[in-house]
């Protein structure tokens, strides 16, 4: 069985690829400090209740946007599976994608596992728009190189701080409201996030369709992005697993010890 890791700022995922396919996600708070000896009392845990067994696991793949966590994240491949995990953005590792820009360091290993995992299913080219911490939106052309693109803060972020700084404004639920104009605090303020991130999404992709011209495929993806189903004009599908693919793309790109 093949262990994929993806670690964000937020979740990090855990995900078992086998002969028959996804046998399982699991999601746990992407915490820095937690030892490769916590992720495996809380992972063996989790499979064990799935049927799993932790002693299959034969290959593993790490994605990471938070370098502090990589230690330990490999630790646990390397101590408790016995395997060499593929680490994406190391030195050697086809990612499966060619970077058009100047500095291409500089693009975030998610950004570009995203890319593959679209490129192996949709047409060229491609806008992502990846609803997470940040809210990104990536270009992908036909020939599977990785363009540019745009980074705004997340939807759960844009909450939080409107929350922080306004004594009198409460957290709330991301949801759609039932009417565009709020009558209270609680509607106004869902009116306003989701709305105006509708706004964003579908004003950003129609100025990046405007000024390059090309028929872009939009998807969405990311924890919030199934929000939006229904309400985006410019989103055209949405798929949950596009970084689970693309680092199932990148293991297999780069000398698995094979399916077991």
């Amino acid at each position: 069985m093949l262990l994929v890791i993806d670690s964000g700022n937020t979740n990090t995922l855990f995900a078992i690829y086998n002969q028959n396919g996804w046998a399982g996600q699991w999601r746990i708070a992407t915490d820095s400090a937690r030892t490769a000896d916590e992720y495996a009392v809380w992972f063996y845990q989790l499979m064990d209740m799935a049927g799993l067994r932790f002693a299959d696991i034969g290959d593993c793949v790490i994605s990471t946007v938070v370098p502090q966590s990589l230690f330990n994240l490999r630790n646990l491949a390397r101590r408790h599976m016995g395997v060499e995990p593929v680490i994406v953005g190391e030195v050697g590792v086809d990612l499966g994608v060619k970077v058009r820009l100047d500095n291409p360091e500089q693009v975030g290993a998610d950004r570009l596992v995203n890319a593959l995992g679209a490129a192996v299913v949709y047409d060229g080219p491609l806008i992502l728009i990846d609803s997470g911490t940040a809210t990104t939106f990536d270009i992908v052309s036909a020939d599977r190189h990785f363009e540019g693109g745009i980074i705004a803060p997340g939807i759960n972020l844009s909450m939080r701080a409107l929350h922080e700084a306004a004594a009198q404004l409460p957290r709330i639920e991301i949801k759609r409201p039932a009417a565009i104009i709020g009558t209270d605090t609680v509607s106004a303020m869902q009116s306003g996030v989701f709305w105006g991130y509708i706004g964003l999404i579908d004003g950003l992709v129609r100025r990046i369709i405007e000024e390059d011209g090309r028929p872009f495929t939009v998807v969405g993806t990311g924890g919030v992005a199934s929000l939006f189903d229904g309400a985006s004009e410019t989103i055209e599908h949405y798929d949950p697993d596009l970084t689970i693919r693309g680092l199932l793309e990148i293991w297999k790109l780069n000398g698995p010890n094979g399916q077991n």
